[in-house]
């Protein structure tokens, strides 16, 4: 199946994925919940059969996998860190084999001893669980951790509650090379 090639699909696909992963970062859905109700929903809205649904997640899947946005100045940053002697670690709610194939994309895989996506561990952010089994498998303690997230509620709130320093990054304001300047 292809993806909706209309403008108005990728407004209302976009409209109740990003509803959905909204109300997932307040605890009404798990991720793995999530990634299975907004093609459901969307297949349903645009009128296509239920048979479509599977086709098109693995479509959007695969597409998805290949894309990436690289947020200005994390390049520089993550050099920086790395230079400085900093031990990066990423961490999603999302399917591995997808966001590591968009960090590796994007160029900055390499930055990263590792990965912890939440599909892999068994929590989604800002489930605490999450955060220690990220600790468990680096070897570190909270209080040796930063958290740097895009999400007060996932990564911020989240880190904090499992004992780690957070330092929020708007997206909409915020230089990251400025933000993290003094790290």
């Amino acid at each position: 199946m292809a993806l909706p090639e209309h403008p108005e699909h990728f407004d209302l696909f976009f409209s109740i994925s990003g509803r959905l992963f909204s109300e997932a970062k307040h605890g009404l859905h798990t991720i793995a919940e999530v990634m299975e109700l907004y093609p459901k929903e969307f297949i349903a809205t645009i009128g296509y059969p239920d048979s479509a649904v599977d086709p098109f997640k693995h479509a959007f899947r695969a597409a998805w996998g290949k894309t990436h946005t690289l947020v200005p100045g994390a390049r520089e940053m993550l050099e920086r860190l790395q230079s400085k002697g900093y031990r990066l670690f990423a961490a999603s709610n999302s399917f591995g084999h997808l966001q590591r194939s968009r960090l590796e994309q994007a160029g900055i895989l390499p930055f990263f001893e590792d990965t912890f996506i939440s599909m892999d561990i068994g929590y989604d952010k800002p489930d605490i669980r999450f955060y220690q089994e990220a600790l468990r498998r680096a070897g570190l303690q909270a209080h040796e951790v930063l958290m740097i997230g895009d999400s007060m509620t996932t990564d911020v709130i989240g880190a904090q509650n499992a004992g780690m320093d957070a330092l929020f990054f708007d997206r909409q304001k915020d230089d990251l090379l400025e933000l993290t300047r003094n790290l």
